[in-house]
């Protein structure tokens, strides 16, 4: 069945932008109205998505057998580790569940009041990584780990709480079958990149703790395998390649080492070929 993504919440951002143009003092209710329009066409296709439970068990397996071939560490090693301590499984569940959403909506609140060249960078990249994704949840459905129980995953949600996932069969306000790639490391990927390129504080390096506990938790939580979030890391790498971060843009050397942009080669040729003549 060849499933195809409405074409509305693309017309309706280009209608928002173009009033939003028009009505510059009303740009902040743009860029909310935007988030909240590609928010929603992305819900909207994962659950348009979600239809291919047979397949995404299969998938499942497969994937598994090739991270064994890929000698990866086992998620289930990694769970079991957790399993421990009953407090840090519910700790993670409320990580999983109340972070990802909120960390990376605070992120791009802070962007756009304080350094709004890196927001339209930081959006842009969001909104081309997150359509990348929802192409990934078609063309390969994969069931969770925490979905795997014959090989010895537990569904920390469901039995430690708090749940986040209803069974698949009654849950139509998720896909629970868009494991690959992980949005949840890949938006932590992305908010640490984005403030550590948009400050200048020495601690900020403190910010790729961010992605580092959000991998180990949906990996914990047996919400994500380790490919997932390599998937997704690979996706977000590329798309910074593509949409160049602010100070960074094609033409354009930045001396790493006295932070200012050095001249273009022919500008520095022009001149050294001036200040000849003037000598001569």
């Amino acid at each position: 069945m060849q499933v195809c993504v409405p074409s509305r919440p693309a017309a309706t951002s280009a209608r928002i932008t173009a009033w939003a143009r028009a009505h510059p003092r009303l740009r902040p209710l743009r860029e909310l109205l935007l988030v909240a329009v590609l928010f929603t066409a992305y819900k909207v296709g994962r659950m348009l998505a979600a239809e291919h439970m047979v397949e995404a068990f299969h998938n499942a397996v497969r994937l598994w057998d090739l991270e064994r071939a890929l000698h990866l560490p086992s998620e289930v090693g990694v769970q079991d580790w957790l399993l421990q301590a009953p407090a840090a499984v519910r700790a993670a569940n409320v990580y999983y569940e109340f972070v990802h959403f909120p960390a990376t909506a605070i992120f791009l609140v802070w962007l756009y009041l304080r350094r709004h060249a890196h927001y339209r960078w930081a959006r842009t990249v969001l909104v081309v990584l997150t359509a990348a994704a929802l192409v990934v949840h078609f063309v390969l459905p994969l069931a969770p780990p925490r979905m795997l129980n014959g090989l010895g995953f537990v569904d920390t949600g469901a039995v430690y709480g708090p749940g986040v996932y209803g069974t698949p069969e009654h849950d139509h306000l998720s896909n629970q079958f868009a494991a690959m790639p992980s949005l949840h490391i890949g938006w932590a990927v992305l908010v640490a990149t984005g403030l550590i390129l948009a400050t200048r504080s020495r601690w900020r390096w403190l910010w790729a703790a961010h992605p580092v506990i959000t991998t180990f938790v949906v990996v914990a939580t047996a919400n994500h395998y380790w490919l997932d979030g390599i998937v997704a890391v690979a996706l977000l790498v590329i798309t910074i390649v593509i949409v160049r971060p602010p100070g960074l843009k094609r033409g354009t050397a930045v001396s790493a080492a006295n932070g200012t942009s050095a001249e273009p080669a022919a500008e520095k040729e022009k001149a050294y070929a001036s200040r000849a003549e003037e000598a001569a």
